[in-house]
């Protein structure tokens, strides 16, 4: 990595020199400090407008906001531009500021930091939370990425913790009951065909006022299943008690979806209930005190989870379970 080390004052010209020695690197300093074997500036501007682009990675021994106004006109994308570091004249920080990931700045703030006896501050999710980003995977593989929008996209989802999948040229064991939320495609093959399958193992469960109209069902299932984003083709069954084996709404709402709609009986229902938080008035009401969420789980194979125990919408509540098909 071509280097630079960039000083403005007497104190960082002398501090940079003693860096450049142990980085290797060229040092900038003023002309009218008269710093040996330094390679002397009379404008610091117009020298950096000049080099900025010549280097792999810079060093800026100042003031951070010196050098964000200095760079703003000069850095383009963080595909190409260089890595920025800015150290502070006191010997204390270095800090990553620009191209972290392919740019190399985390990597050389690390570097350096060891090397010249710094604390490297890194601000990056993915870096301080100890997850790694598709652009860095992507440079330590020596790849080229398809698009940075997209990895950005898929690094967001591994910042949340969200499970991602990386999809290797051969040999590759899949796990078929992770549900990733992204994938990373790793090929040399321009055209690559891909097929989405949706999986039947989402398990609706339907508690609503009497004589709710189908297009609340309908809208109160959409909007449940897209808060999660889920998709509609993955429901196997919507399920509800018996009480509403008649209500209208809930039975159009199942053929509109083309899906199996289960009664679960109240008896049923009572063996699980002290699982889920009820409310006495509806066990008044009903005899039992809850339904969406028993109904959902009863409906299942019972190996899985719930992804929304109660989403509350205009007079109906949907509960979601995911089933597993893992044996294990």
């Amino acid at each position: 990595m071509k280097l630079a080390v960039w000083t403005v004052t007497r104190g960082a010209g002398h501090l940079g020199k003693k860096y450049g020695e142990i980085l290797q690197s060229d040092v900038f300093t003023l002309k009218k400090f008269q710093i040996e074997d330094t390679i002397q500036m009379d404008d610091f501007t117009s020298v950096l407008n000049e080099k900025f682009s010549q280097y792999d990675g810079h060093i800026f021994i100042m003031a951070t906001g010196i050098v964000i106004r200095k760079i703003a006109s000069l850095i383009k994308s963080k595909d190409i531009d260089p890595a920025v570091l800015v150290a502070d004249e006191g010997e204390n920080f270095i800090i990553s500021l620009l191209s972290g990931h392919l740019g190399g700045a985390n990597d050389l703030a690390n570097e350096a930091a060891e090397k010249l006896g710094l604390l490297p501050i890194i601000t990056t999710s993915s870096d301080v939370t100890g997850k790694i980003a598709v652009d860095t995977l992507s440079q330590k593989m020596q790849g080229e990425l398809e698009s940075l929008e997209k990895a950005k996209n898929v690094t967001s989802l591994i910042v949340d913790g969200k499970e991602v999948n990386i999809l290797l040229p051969k040999n590759v064991k899949f796990n078929s009951d992770a549900n990733e939320e992204g994938i990373i495609v790793v090929s040399n093959r321009e055209k690559i065909e891909t097929v989405r399958i949706y999986p039947k193992n989402l398990i609706l469960g339907i508690g609503c006022r009497r004589g709710i109209e189908t297009e609340i069902i309908m809208e109160g299932i959409r909007k449940a299943i897209e808060a999660h984003n889920l998709s509609i083709k993955s429901i196997k069954k919507i399920a509800t008690v018996d009480l509403k084996a008649d209500e209208a709404g809930i039975i159009e709402s199942s053929k509109l979806l083309k899906k199996e709609l289960v009664i679960i009986s109240r008896e049923d229902i009572k063996k699980v209930e002290d699982r889920f938080e009820g409310s006495e008035f509806v066990k008044k009401q009903i005899g039992v005190s809850c339904v969406s969420e028993p109904c959902a789980l009863l409906a299942s194979n019972g190996k899985g989870k719930f992804i929304e125990n109660k989403f509350i919408y205009n007079g109906m509540t949907v509960s979601i379970y995911e089933e597993s098909f893992n044996d294990e």
